[in-house]
């Protein structure tokens, strides 16, 4: 518009009636038809699409666009008497036409300016959480790592493990094993985003058969897999953060023990993790604690907000940690 202007005001040899007010006309116009254009490709979520996908589309609605364009431009110039062709009779038809010719090289450019925009915003944010990804791993490692080595967790375990040696060196020799393999997949987490459920579930296992020894009857472990799940791929130590949250502010506090339940199902076309254990849970972990914290953060991080994280009472004597994630491709 700026080029029309400085057009018809330097180099025009004609006055042309309502040139300033058909000018207006047009950036109002195109001002609501981009507008338009860009609701309709933010509710069909265009830019999510493959990226043959997007061009094609790109292409459609700047042709569709540049039509709707010129029945709107010339209907409201005829409307209001505005259009000034210098004596020259064109056809309606060849009116809009031309006028949509004209409009499509100019939707064409806003339309690339938008998608190059927002395909370079979208590769920077992927960036960024690929970066903020990394750091958390990296955070979660060194956590996990101080939370398996201080001296509560590896005295009971080596008590356990110490009162065995003469009563039960094989069932000792296995339980070294387990801790090995615990602080073995503390310092590995860094190095990756996923491992399979069933890699985890080892973990898991492995640190509640340790736990085992130190509550005996005290400590009630359930577990209910469905074997399809277990190639799904899942954050590291995740799943083991929130048993050991289960045993350090439930099982631990009840004088009587309790039970850990851990299931993995599909729901919905989604892959849900579970885990349940007696207590009541506190607000303070609820709000604050690093398993909590941690989890919320790294499902939002990995799956730009397609995972989900709760946790609750789900009567006056449990608790239920429940993460619920995209079903992956395997």
């Amino acid at each position: 518009m700026a080029i029309s202007i400085f057009y018809y005001l330097t180099l025009s040899v004609r006055k042309i009636d309502h040139f300033f007010l058909m000018i207006l006309l047009s950036v109002v116009l195109g001002i609501f038809v981009t507008h338009l254009m860009r609701i309709i490709i933010m509710e069909y979520k265009v830019l999510e699409k493959p990226i043959q996908t997007q061009i094609i589309s790109f292409l459609i609605l700047t042709l569709i666009f540049s039509i709707v364009y010129a029945f709107a431009d010339v209907a409201l110039e005829n409307l209001f008497n505005l259009r000034d062709l210098g004596g020259i009779k064109i056809s309606l038809a060849n009116e809009i036409t031309r006028t949509a010719i004209s409009n499509f090289f100019l939707l064409f450019i806003w339309n690339l300016i938008y998608y190059t925009y927002h395909y370079v915003e979208r590769n920077r944010r992927q960036e960024v959480d690929t970066l903020k990804l990394q750091s958390v791993v990296k955070e979660l490692e060194l956590k996990t790592i101080k939370s398996h080595i201080n001296p509560h967790f590896i005295f009971n375990a080596l008590n356990s493990i110490r009162a065995l040696v003469d009563e039960n060196p094989t069932r000792a020799r296995t339980a070294i094993t387990e801790l090995s393999n615990i602080l073995r997949s503390s310092m590995q987490a860094e190095k990756l985003e996923t491992v399979p459920l069933e890699r985890e579930l080892n973990i898991v296992k492995d640190y509640l058969a340790l736990e085992k020894m130190r509550f005996e009857e005290r400590l009630t472990v359930e577990m209910d897999i469905d074997e399809d799940t277990l190639g799904q791929p899942v954050p590291p130590m995740m799943l083991q953060t929130l048993v050991e949250n289960a045993i350090k502010h439930g099982i631990s506090k009840k004088i009587d023990g309790g039970t850990i339940k851990v299931s993995s199902d599909f729901i919905n076309d989604h892959h849900e993790l579970v885990v349940l254990n007696s207590g009541q849970l506190n607000s303070h972990v609820n709000e604050e604690g690093f398993g909590v914290r941690s989890t919320q953060y790294r499902l939002n991080l990995l799956y730009q907000g397609k995972a989900t994280f709760e946790i609750k009472n789900v009567n006056t004597d449990m608790v239920e940690s429940r993460i619920t994630m995209p079903v992956a491709a395997i």
